[in-house]
């Protein structure tokens, strides 16, 4: 990819810039800091450790799961996903977290176009209670799937399930963010952000996990992995 595809990477680095520029006007709190510090510590361990080893395999089918819709009515996976078709499932942790608005707003400016050009899905889940999945659609016109996963499920059955350290967990709460809370369990527990390409038969053709939860797959990326899977296919096929 070129700087012009990191349509996402751009917005969180002027995320960062912003929340520089807050902190020269408007000092953050002690609690702030050590939360700051604290998730820090965390998203390097995280990236130090990398992918994890049991996480769903290209070429292994993704099980059905239940769901919630965002007024809570219940669904499950299959059923978000038009019949026949292929489909974009993406992980995310919630509405609380930035960088899920910008890759959420994202996907549904750029890269939901070319999905639906494709004739592929596009479906987002999230450990959230469904009024954080409404509140996700609403506040960014999202057209496509927005569902709960209770209990992460669906998540621990891709093999994304994370935690954070006890002392991280704890300085959050005391910032003022108890994200456990907000899930539909009450689980302390987030999937790490994720995107798998299914094909119509609900088989994993392509997976990317970002242990960094500020990191997120781009829409060209996606839609190159699709295009180079669709080739792949069409060149196995008898002539």
């Amino acid at each position: 990819m070129t700087d012009l595809d990191l349509i996402i990477a751009a917005q969180v680095a002027e995320y960062w810039q912003r929340e520089r520029e807050l902190e020269r006007v408007s000092p953050p709190s002690e609690a702030e800091r050590r939360a700051r510090a604290a998730t820090a510590a965390e998203r390097h361990r995280l990236t130090a450790d990398g992918v994890p080893a049991d996480v769903i395999k290209p070429g292994t089918t993704l099980s059905d799961a239940t769901l919630l819709a965002p007024l809570g009515t219940e669904t499950t996976l299959y059923q978000a996903i038009p019949a026949g078709q292929p489909a974009v499932i993406v992980f995310y942790r919630g509405a609380w977290c930035p960088f899920c608005n910008i890759a959420l707003q994202t996907y549904q400016e750029v890269l939901l176009p070319q999905l639906e050009s494709r004739d592929v899905a596009l479906v987002a889940v999230s450990p959230q209670k469904p009024d954080g999945s409404l509140t996700m659609k609403q506040k960014h016109g999202l057209t496509f799937s927005v569902l709960s996963d209770p209990g992460l499920k669906l998540a621990d059955q891709v093999g994304v399930v994370m935690h954070l350290s006890e002392v991280a967990r704890q300085a959050v709460i005391d910032a003022g963010l108890n994200f456990a809370a907000t899930n539909v369990d009450g689980l302390p527990a987030l999937p790490m952000p994720t995107v798998l390409i299914l094909d119509a038969e609900h088989v994993v053709r392509w997976i990317k996990v970002n242990p960094d939860w500020t990191e997120r797959s781009e829409p060209a990326e996606i839609v190159a992995a699709l295009d180079a899977l669709k080739l792949a296919a069409e060149s196995l096929s008898p002539r």
